[in-house]
């Protein structure tokens, strides 16, 4: 199973930018920490990171006819982006929607998701763990 990994602004921050919503480790270490779990579910993960929302569409139409499953991160773009589901629901490949934070205890306008609309789950407020949750949705989904 192929599953691409999309992040979305800021994340290539992380360590940096608010440590007390996002936690203290890097953004390397949040790929080391997915590639582990990828590899001992048995899934080939790729990894893509954009500040560009162009960029992400792109990249998911990419993973047409080549990957099994998406688990996005889509950052602040869930919140303002139509394009990016309208391009999850151009390709048809099961998406996951991870946040770290929980959005709904955050800021009012971060409690709507576009994304989540076009995605077979969301999860939020899990941290790394969320894409241990997400790369499990998609493999079970990918029995059926």
């Amino acid at each position: 199973m192929k599953v691409l990994i999309i992040n979305g602004p800021n994340l290539n921050m992380l360590g940096i930018r608010e440590p007390e919503i996002y936690g203290s480790k890097s953004y390397d270490e949040l790929l080391e920490f997915v590639r582990e779990v990828a590899f001992g579910l048995g899934i080939e993960a790729s990894f893509f990171q954009s500040n560009s929302e162009g960029d992400i569409v792109d990249a998911v139409q990419e993973a047409y006819g080549k990957m099994d499953g998406i688990v996005i991160n889509p950052a602040a773009y869930a919140h303002t982006s139509i394009a990016i589901p309208d391009a999850l629901k151009a390709v048809s490949i099961p998406t996951v929607e991870v946040h770290l934070s929980d959005i709904l205890t955050r800021e009012r306008y971060r409690h709507f998701s576009y994304t989540s609309e076009v995605c077979i789950k969301t999860i939020s407020g899990e941290g790394f763990e969320g894409y241990r949750g997400a790369l499990e949705v998609l493999l079970e989904e990918f029995k059926k």
